[in-house]
């Protein structure tokens, strides 16, 4: 059984030629690198929500909306008032405190594009994920495989010493 990746600047490796500590590190390591997949998709998951809001706000604003009032959001949790001057003009955040005035149409099409890109980013990471829990898990395997033979070959030492000891 051999744990192969594909990613560049790894290597196949033959599990059951390694040791028990051999396969305890590895599949530490392999836990942590899972741990660090599902941070990076927590993080994506929240940046994909608020792309996903923001485009659903921006299409509730129609040429009807020109001079209402409406709360403006400086944070998630922190509005202020204010009045719409131009329902054809948004400016949006792009990210790292830059912002841009687009027309209603560009910024729809911007946020979707936004939300697939990070969709396609939390695919990539979940794909990746997967491959490196089943190597966890074949890893397991012959951890366990290891331990039975160990537990084996004890008994036997145990059982072939204490026939010589009575004889």
């Amino acid at each position: 059984m051999s744990a192969k990746e594909n990613h560049e600047g790894m290597q196949e490796i033959d599990i059951t030629k390694l040791n028990l500590q051999q396969l305890s590190q590895l599949k530490q390591r392999l836990e942590q690198e899972l741990s660090m997949y599902q941070n990076s998709l927590q993080s994506l998951k929240v940046a994909q929500t608020r792309y996903q809001n923001s485009k659903e706000s921006i299409e509730k604003i129609t040429p009807e909306c020109n001079g209402k009032e409406i709360l403006v959001p400086l944070t998630g949790s922190i509005y202020v008032p204010g009045k719409i001057a131009d329902a054809n003009s948004v400016i949006i955040d792009i990210g790292t405190g830059y912002y841009v005035q687009k027309d209603l149409d560009s910024a729809k099409e911007y946020m979707k594009r936004r939300v697939q890109f990070v969709t396609e980013q939390m695919e990539k990471i979940q794909a990746m994920g997967q491959e490196k829990s089943s190597i966890r898990d074949a890893v397991m395997e012959v951890m366990d495989g290891k331990i039975q033979q160990e537990i084996g070959l004890q008994k036997a030492a145990l059982a072939k010493a204490a026939a010589a000891g009575k004889a």
